[in-house]
């Protein structure tokens, strides 16, 4: 079967293909997790073990799939689109049956070698899923009531296994990623008017049910953001990790404490300070600078990922690359204003940075999407 579009100008083949990657993005994605790397180094006291080294590993492999996914034409993703989503939200309801416990959540998969966190994969498979529906859809049927029904659904059936775990985080990014592809696909402000009263009420329902039989979320959930609104309630407590983490990027000051002079993290007052709090130790041994460096870094990404879409003619790769753009942003939105006390804490680690096998590998097959969206483009006739 051939996935050419014979309208267009002959693909690139072969070397032309692997030239033709956006190879800027791959440095960029490289330079960002060369900065993990580095941080991973230093939580553990200068060691390569037990963080560093194998998220080297991991990053290599997931860099071999990223051009093995980028070669493929992105019309076969666009056909498995459906199949890739049914696929994760089936794992999604295995980890129900058969999933892994971790810090008080059944969010994992026990593969042996490593172990899967299905919401990782729904993140990228939801987004393939809605690219194609809207690549399918007639743009003039794309705001009306019965064609929005189905994206709803696509988005709700996994935010509420996700819920189940349960992960707040995920599951709000589940949302926010699934609306993101909606708004880009067009669909009528109206709707995300009416989502956002919803989502107000959905709030006062929540706080409004603590404490009672139909409590909405998890005593700990609670705990966050009563901790968000107030960390000095219990310093000690549940508002001990926004309140170290704090303290480490206020004594970061304008360039930091220098590589691996870190108080708050060499003497373990940072928690989790290898995976979602990661970011509190680059603010501290680098200061302003360093993190605003950083932020640069995500920030090229997400330019040379909204170029690519622009430029793409082909609206499922448009859309598709669009929305992980958007997903990729939120990723980091939220971790770094988490750890700055602007978020309630909701345990979404900082993309290629944070130590972790599920989110790295599948971010990285993700920006290989992006690619294959990239090498496969249209191209006008000669």
């Amino acid at each position: 079967m051939s996935f050419a579009d014979p309208t267009d100008r002959a693909q690139p083949r072969g070397l032309g293909k692997l030239l033709a990657l956006n190879w800027p993005l791959n440095l960029l994605i490289a330079a960002i997790a060369g900065v993990g790397f580095l941080m991973l180094y230093a939580n553990a006291g200068g060691s390569y073990s037990p963080w560093a080294g194998p998220q080297m590993v991991r990053f290599g492999v997931g860099m071999v799939a990223l051009i093995v996914i980028a070669m493929i034409p992105i019309r076969f993703w666009r056909l498995i689109s459906p199949l890739a989503y049914l696929g994760a939200l089936g794992l999604l309801v295995l980890v129900e049956i058969m999933g892994s416990v971790g810090m008080g959540a059944q969010r994992w998969i026990d593969l042996g070698p490593i172990q899967l966190q299905p919401s990782e994969l729904m993140k990228i498979t939801l987004v393939m899923a809605l690219a194609a529906y809207y690549q399918w859809l007639d743009p003039e049927k794309v705001s009306r009531i019965f064609w929005v029904l189905l994206p709803l659904v696509l988005i709700l059936l996994p935010t509420a296994l996700v819920l189940k775990q349960p992960d707040l985080g995920t599951a709000l990014l589940l949302v926010m990623g699934g609306g993101a592809v909606m708004f880009l696909a067009g669909v009528s402000l109206w709707y995300f008017g009416t989502a956002l009263a919803l989502g107000a009420g959905m709030i006062a329902a929540v706080l409004k049910s603590k404490g009672t039989e139909w409590q909405l979320l998890e005593d700990y959930q609670y705990r966050r953001i009563f901790t968000f609104l107030d960390p000095s309630v219990d310093p000690l407590g549940a508002g001990y990790h926004i309140t170290q983490a704090k303290i480490a990027m206020g004594s970061g000051g304008l360039s930091g404490r220098g590589f691996m002079q870190g108080t708050q993290s060499r003497l373990n007052f940072l928690p989790e300070k290898h995976t979602d709090f990661i970011f509190t130790t680059l603010a501290e041994e680098f200061g302003f600078i360093g993190s605003v460096a950083l932020l640069a870094l995500y920030a090229l990404v997400i330019v040379f990922c909204i170029a690519s879409a622009i430029s793409n003619r082909d609206r499922y790769g448009a859309l598709l690359t669009g929305g992980i753009a958007v997903t990729f942003f939120l990723f980091f939105a939220v971790n770094m204003g988490m750890v700055m006390g602007l978020m309630p804490v909701v345990g979404v680690p900082l993309p290629l940075v944070s130590y972790g096998g599920s989110a790295m590998l599948v971010l990285l097959a993700a920006f290989g999407l992006v690619q294959s969206a990239h090498v496969h483009r249209p191209r006008n006739r000669d």
